[in-house]
């Protein structure tokens, strides 16, 4: 099959519509690389020594808006995806870029219990 006989197929995967990626500056953490539907992703310092990674990426396809999740970090790079300990849905872009900077702070101060605790009180 041709590449044109193949953008006319019913089989052409639906494009994806490129979030403006931001560069998002956030004091004390670190940048990571970021996936294919990412807005914003870094690696966060707790005060126990332990990293988490906070990534928002735009889930819309899925229904979902924007998700910010947190994943523990491990091995000073591995990210454990399956291992998600939160995640939180946003309409636009701007409150999902909020949400990311407010869980990066959290898990700076040394709040993740607590920020965890008021996520898992927000899905009852």
């Amino acid at each position: 099959m041709s590449l044109e006989t193949a953008e006319n197929s019913e089989q052409t995967l639906i494009p994806i519509v490129e979030e403006a990626s931001r560069e998002l500056v956030i004091p004390g953490a670190s940048p990571v690389r970021l996936q294919t539907l990412d807005v914003a992703r870094h690696s966060a310092p707790a005060p126990n020594g332990k990293r988490y990674v906070v990534a928002t990426f735009n889930d819309q396809r899925m229904g979902r808006g924007y998700i910010t999740a947190i994943y523990p970090q491990q091995g000073g790079y591995l990210t454990l995806i399956r291992l998600v300990l939160a995640e939180a849905s946003s309409k636009t872009v701007d409150e999902a870029v909020q949400k990311h900077t407010d869980f990066i702070q959290k898990i700076q101060q040394g709040k993740l219990a607590q920020l965890l605790q008021s996520l898992l009180g927000e899905g009852e």
